[in-house]
């Protein structure tokens, strides 16, 4: 760690006592795969954007290379952590544990983003931000610097349909160059392996609450020396960053696919249910009867299981489930207590179904409709005890984890 000056000059840092570190101090990282001909100039960039910001400062470039890169850069004043080439978000996976600055910036080694200017970055950090994102569109493009397939359709198109689900309003979800907090990182757990992390990151820094801002960047084209990863890895590479950033919102969207459709389909289900636990019905000349009823049963069952999914999803991710005494109320004794009582009520109200079944020669002359309302009874019973169990053993499991 050293710190930039605002003449320029690295000179060896001072002022950290047993390896802790002031506030406000900075990380660059950044990974790099085979780019000789530019990662000199970059770590120079690096330099010449913390002199003006007098701190204490890393440069640590994450290194899968096959050619000089290495060398160039600790020539440069660099750090290097070689590590096997297994992937751009595993890069910053394999980085976390030699990162020692409180703010993390975040982009790529090949003079594509410019960071000779950091200070909307810092600054932003400082206010008390704990996600920085850079955005091209709020920024500076330069001409040919984005292929057209990706400006006007991949890049908006994936923006937008990561903010319709996680209700962001993110302008630019696919920037390389960002910054956040160390403890944000450290918050985030990365799993992402390749391109993924990008969509990752900015929607776990959702979830998790964090306070997010975004800040405008200067992109630039390739130099003329140099031919992007994807052109090296041809011509489907793009299509399958893509599909694998998109791939990460589904996963990691408990609320838009299973929470809200689940709390829906439960009011519906268990308000046809319960109208009809008495008999048929005719409303606004509607008749309603056992087909209806049936139909609540599922739309309640299949609502019930959703809502169940996506709590164990949050909290298998970390997530916050609602609000802290939301989470509370899903304690294993609760659950239990919920799951017994909701088996009593079924069962009492299905054992009068089977009485009148045995009572009458083993046939059912008419349909109960309080037999029905006890098997739905019986059902959330049943889902209500296993999802107790895999709630407190979800809880179990990261118990001790950092």
């Amino acid at each position: 760690m050293f710190t930039a000056s605002a003449t320029g000059k690295i000179t060896p840092a001072f002022g950290s006592i047993n390896g802790a570190v002031r506030r406000g101090t900075i990380s660059i990282v950044v990974p790099c795969l085979n780019e000789e001909s530019v990662v000199g100039e970059f770590v120079d960039w690096c330099k010449e954007g913390l002199a003006p910001l007098g701190r204490e400062c890393q440069i640590l470039i994450v290194d899968s290379s096959t050619d000089h890169s290495a060398a160039i850069a600790e020539e440069h004043g660099a750090e290097v952590l070689r590590v096997p080439r297994r992937g751009l978000g595993r890069a910053y996976i394999d980085a976390r544990p030699h990162i020692r600055g409180d703010y993390v910036i975040m982009g790529d080694c090949d003079l594509t983003y410019d960071f000779r200017d950091l200070r909307a970055f810092v600054d932003r950090l400082d206010a008390g931000d704990d996600f920085v994102m850079g955005s091209r569109f709020k920024g500076y493009i330069e001409q040919g610097a984005m292929p057209p397939l990706h400006r006007y359709f991949g890049t908006p198109a994936t923006t937008w349909l990561l903010n319709f689900m996680y209700g962001t309003r993110y302008s630019d979800i696919h920037c390389g160059m960002r910054a956040l907090t160390r403890d944000a990182l450290s918050r985030m757990q990365l799993r992402s392996q390749s391109w993924e992390y990008a969509a990752e990151m900015v929607l776990k820094a959702a979830r998790l609450g964090l306070r997010i801002a975004e800040v405008p960047v200067r992109f630039y084209k390739d130099r003329e020396s140099r031919v992007s990863h994807h052109k090296r890895e041809g011509w489907l590479s793009p299509w399958k960053a893509g599909w694998q950033n998109v791939r990460s919102m589904f996963v990691y969207a408990p609320d838009f696919f299973l929470l809200k459709p689940g709390i829906v389909m439960l009011c519906i289900g268990v308000l046809l249910v319960l109208s009809l636990a008495g008999g048929p019905l005719t409303v606004h000349g509607f008749g309603l009867d056992l087909h209806a009823m049936l139909v609540g049963v599922t739309l309640a069952t299949l609502g019930y299981n959703a809502i169940h999914m996506a709590i164990l999803a949050r909290n298998f991710y970390s997530f916050q489930v609602s609000s802290p005494r939301l989470l509370h109320c899903f304690t294993y004794d609760r659950g239990m207590v919920a799951s017994g009582v909701l088996g009593l009520l079924g069962a009492g109200l299905f054992g009068a179904l089977v009485f009148e079944w045995v009572r009458d020669g083993l046939r059912l002359a008419n349909i109960s409709y309080v037999g029905i309302l006890g098997l739905l009874f019986i059902i959330l019973a049943f889902q209500t005890f296993t999802f107790t169990l895999l709630h407190k053993m979800i809880d179990q499991s990261r118990e001790g984890r950092p």
